[in-house]
């Protein structure tokens, strides 16, 4: 094959499109709505976010403007009731926001999953019907912004160690202890909070931004989620008047309850990483020439984005799938630990794969690869440690628990 015939083989006919990220046809398995909320989201992120993203990680800014916008566009509160100003859609539809979002940032994916699925995900299905009424609407719009208080300084694995507790003082409750790696917590309106009683039983309640003895210092220095906001949760004798308590479900399983939304979304918003990682590196592999051809014509580049789009389009699937268990009220604990231990892997994987396709490109800030890899590093640990979901899994298998 003499220089001009091998040239031609690099690459395919332009009436035959290259292969992207939806290679199973995952589209045509989704409603028009789907599609056409999708499609909204992907707009708004490559309009808003795009643009401000890398300036936002290079300073560790939180873009706080994002948050009305986020409101606007109906990215808070997806399965919320449209009663309660969330959008009434289904779970496909809440994962499919999150894979767009996270294709721009993780931090900025965290900011809504936490909104969605740690603060109003806990007040509409165990708070009373006054506390839906005052609060939902306003999170819904971007109003009110919310974080979620379970980790503590020495109990991140294990929070039914936590120390945090409420004591009842007869008309109020007075709530003591602290809360760390907190998203949103230095700017956020309210804060659901889990706490132990004078019983040791585990319950939520809602604290409000204003209340005497709280307090949210932001944690500074990460290498990771920059753009995204971080605290602690400080709670010295703070006043919480009794109607703040969210009475519809107590003990460790009521939290956990959220965190399976959380991490349900979690499964979704990483493959919007690996995507983006992925697309970035295809790109830059067709147009990047050495020895006179595209590096995309070289075996090894071939493996490498073969495998990535294989992964991806196992993840997808699996999500799908996870997603139509949702929507049917069958989806296991196991079942989203499996998706989201799977998913965040597999796109921490394709990040590290993808900056080498990139060589010293790979880690400057003129792509986004290097942006999430940093990111997912944090998103393989948080709602449940990659080990922890492991062992959650090892436990539906044995069913003996081997993490107490």
């Amino acid at each position: 094959m003499n220089t001009q015939e091998e040239k031609n083989f690099i690459r395919k006919p332009q009436n035959e499109p290259l292969p992207q990220t939806d290679f199973y046809g995952i589209s045509d398995l989704l409603t028009e709505e789907h599609l056409l909320i999708q499609e909204s989201i992907k707009q708004f992120v490559v309009k808003e976010i795009n643009p401000i993203i890398d300036d936002c990680y290079e300073k560790a800014y939180f873009p706080r403007h994002l948050v009305k916008q986020f409101g606007e566009i109906g990215a808070f509160g997806a399965t919320i009731p449209q009663e309660y100003g969330g959008g009434g859609f289904d779970e496909i539809t809440y994962g499919l926001i999150m894979q767009e979002i996270e294709k721009g940032d993780s931090g900025m994916r965290s900011t809504v999953s936490v909104q969605s699925s740690l603060v109003m995900y806990p007040i509409f299905a165990f708070g009373s019907e006054e506390q839906k009424r005052k609060y939902l609407p306003k999170l819904a719009t971007g109003e009110f912004l919310g974080c979620f208080g379970l980790t503590e300084p020495n109990h991140g694995s294990n929070p039914g160690g936590m120390t945090t507790n409420i004591k009842d003082m007869g008309d109020h409750y007075i709530l003591n202890g602290s809360k760390m790696w907190i998203s949103n917590s230095p700017i956020a309106d309210i804060a659901v909070v889990w706490a132990k009683n004078e019983e040791g039983r585990i319950h939520g309640v809602i604290v409000e931004k204003g209340m005497e003895g709280f307090s949210a210092p932001e944690i500074h220095g990460k290498w990771s989620l920059r753009a995204s906001i971080t605290g602690e949760l400080v709670f010295d004798n703070v006043k919480i008047p009794k109607e703040n308590l969210l009475p519809g479900k107590s003990g460790l399983g009521a939290p956990l309850k959220c965190l399976d939304s959380a991490r349900y979304g979690i499964s979704w918003g990483a493959i919007g990483a690996a995507m983006d990682c992925y697309e970035t590196a295809r790109k830059y592999a067709l147009e990047r020439i050495q020895f006179d051809k595209p590096i995309a014509s070289f075996q090894l580049i071939q493996k490498k984005l073969s495998e990535m789009l294989t992964e991806i389009t196992k993840a997808q699937l699996l999500s799908l799938r996870l997603g139509q268990l949702k929507n049917e009220g069958k989806a296991t604990t196991a079942q989203i630990s499996m998706a989201k231990r799977n998913n965040v892997e597999m796109a921490i994987n394709i990040a590290r794969e993808a900056r080498q396709i990139l060589g010293g490109m790979g880690i400057t800030q003129d792509y986004s690869i290097m942006r999430h890899m940093m990111n997912l590093e944090s998103v393989i640990t948080y709602e449940g440690t990659h080990d922890i979901h492991l062992l959650i899994l090892g436990h539906e298998i044995t069913g003996i628990q081997a993490f107490k």
